[in-house]
């Protein structure tokens, strides 16, 4: 991660909708719209002044071309955490929302918390497609699921009809994803390689090694403790005066908790390491769902590690 070394010459937050971005100058206190289309955002970028950062929210799909065209003309940006965005507003109690607004609140995040914020750096064209295709696999997964979940509901043979065709059809689907993600990385020898240091690791399969490259991409870049924040799985301690409250782990990536839940309950039946880490946290007394999320904790961990150092070795 690379953060803005000195004081932007100014701050701009734009709040980006499908059709317009609303843009907010902060060092001019100037508030204006354009459209969102490559021409009108070209223009945009071209009306600032060196040193700029900007600072956007991510909204669905929409904010893609404006952070392209930041990054090719070597603009700083953020693409800032909508939830902290929220709780930066409320603690200035602060209740209205309009697109002028959240462009102005953007731009003050920004101007107050620059030392803090990780400049947005473009995915690489594969890395971004293969993100795209586990979020669609995860969803058809989950259709699938429910629709399984409806076909052995009792009482009406015409609805389980009906859902096993839906099943047959996701399962096709889902086959046809597999078999491009599966070529994808076949086609990259980066992600082949860091795909086989993952699946090295016992109770890691191929899907959930697959899954850890899309979701955790920067796996091998961060420090132990990093990795175990952003992929969600820190303790954070919830103490006040004499009370000493229950640890939880939350924040970071919900999707990559998901998928290392069920790595962490085979590396704790299959003979490894992963299976002798289980046994002591239970012998030594913590419940077994606690073992498992230390599990889930130990694998990120050591895949970070083991990337770091066999990617080190190879460059």
């Amino acid at each position: 991660m690379t953060f803005v070394e000195r004081a932007p010459a100014a701050v701009v937050g734009i709040d980006v909708s499908k059709e317009t971005l609303a843009v907010f100058d902060a060092a001019r206190q100037q508030l204006g719209t354009v459209k969102n289309t490559s021409a009108a955002v070209r223009k945009l970028i071209a009306g600032l002044p060196p040193g700029t950062l900007v600072i956007f929210e991510p909204t669905g799909g929409y904010e893609a071309l404006l952070a392209a065209q930041l990054a090719a003309h070597g603009i700083a940006c953020h693409r800032a955490d909508t939830l902290k965005v929220k709780a930066f507003l409320r603690s200035f109690g602060r209740l209205a929302k309009t697109d002028a607004l959240d462009a102005k609140a953007l731009a003050e995040y920004g101007t107050e918390r620059w030392k803090q914020l990780a400049l947005y750096q473009p995915a690489d064209k594969r890395q971004a497609k293969l993100a795209a295709l586990v979020a669609r696999r995860q969803d058809l997964m989950a259709l699938k699921t429910a629709e399984t979940n409806r076909s052995k509901a009792p009482g009406n043979p015409i609805i389980a009809k009906s859902c096993k065709t839906v099943i047959a059809c996701l399962g096709r689907q889902i086959e046809t994803i597999d078999k491009e993600v599966d070529a994808l990385i076949a086609a990259s020898q980066s992600l082949a390689r860091r795909a086989k240091i993952y699946s090295s690791l016992p109770g890691v399969g191929p899907r959930t090694a697959i899954a850890l490259l899309a979701t955790l991409p920067e796996l091998g870049t961060l420090t132990r403790r990093q990795a175990a924040s952003l992929a969600g799985l820190a303790p954070h301690p919830r103490d006040s005066g004499t009370f000493k409250g229950y640890r939880k782990m939350r924040g970071g990536r919900p999707q990559v908790r998901t998928n290392l839940f069920m790595a962490a309950l085979v590396g704790a039946r299959v003979p490894g390491p992963l299976h002798t880490f289980y046994q002591r946290l239970v012998e030594n007394g913590k419940k077994p769902i606690v073992a498992i999320a230390a599990l889930m904790r130990k694998i990120v961990v050591i895949l970070n590690a083991k990337t770091r150092d066999q990617i080190a070795t190879v460059s």
